[in-house]
């Protein structure tokens, strides 16, 4: 059978799931980084990025898909270690504020969330950064190798990429560089995992970003960042590597031939959490 995998259409969030007695909707996203751009001046964050402010929207979307849980795949909070002082009640606000709602509530642990889990709800459900699967589909961030049983799901989504595209011909018309899905097809290519064994995976979804300030890869145009470049070396393939705005415009394949094939086998990811 296959799984039940959708993009929301104009929002950075799948659909998981069928409304079926046995198995549960779930949405799904990544990178929210709360606690991004705050200050003493401005201890919520930035406008638009605030911890009530993706609360409320997503409760609304959980609502209008119908869903009944939430899986964030990484990066739940921005600072990389630790947790600041004056962030723990608002992260513990935004996961209350999510569980008050009726929704059920997972997170993937990403690369900036070293020290989080203490500062949780104890509803919520903590997977490790190795990744878990949901309705036959593997989750990870994408900062490091997910466990063998991961990968071993048909389907694949990570986050951790920040994937977009700019449309202008530099990047000094940043209002041009856009959100963007990307979607590769693994059928036709040899995808090894940590111990060289092929990945029997068919596609691989790349969520973008759900906090809309948060920095944007334009992936079209050039390579991602120091500390993004795990899955665009390992994953994306060449030819078979596409980008999707979030209005599921296709925007044509993306830059991955610009980057040198990839030297070594970084870390696995630990079992532990």
């Amino acid at each position: 059978m296959s799984v039940a995998l959708r993009p929301v259409p104009g929002v950075p969030a799948l659909r998981l799931g069928r409304r079926r007695r046995d198995e549960l909707v779930w949405l799904v996203i990544a990178d929210l980084h709360l606690g991004l751009g705050a200050s003493d001046e401005r201890p919520l964050g930035a406008p638009g990025s605030q911890a009530h402010e993706l609360a409320e929207t997503l409760e609304r979307l959980a609502k209008a898909q119908p869903a009944d849980g939430l899986i964030i795949v990484g990066d739940a909070k921005h600072p990389i270690v630790g947790v600041p002082g004056p962030l723990r009640p608002v992260l513990f606000s935004f996961f209350a504020e999510l569980l008050e709602s009726g929704l059920r509530v997972e997170l993937v642990l990403g690369n900036h969330d070293v020290g989080i889990e203490r500062h949780l709800p104890r509803e919520v459900v903590v997977h490790p950064s190795s990744g878990t699967v949901r309705n036959g589909v593997g989750l990870f961030h994408g900062h490091r190798w997910p466990d063998p049983w991961v990968l071993a799901a048909r389907r694949l989504v990570a986050g951790h990429l920040h994937p977009g595209v700019r449309f202008a011909p530099t990047s000094r018309e940043p209002r041009s560089k856009q959100r963007a899905w990307i979607r590769v097809d693994l059928s036709r290519a040899k995808v090894e995992d940590a111990d060289g064994r092929r990945v029997r995976a068919k596609e691989l979804i790349v969520l973008p970003a759900f906090n809309p300030v948060t920095g944007t890869e334009a992936l079209n145009r050039e390579r991602p960042g120091r500390g993004r470049t795990f899955l665009y070396r390992h994953f994306l393939i060449p030819g078979d590597s596409r980008a999707y705005l979030l209005d599921g415009t296709d925007v044509g394949p993306i830059a991955t031939g610009s980057l040198d094939p990839p030297r070594g086998r970084p870390p696995r990811a630990s079992s532990g959490r």
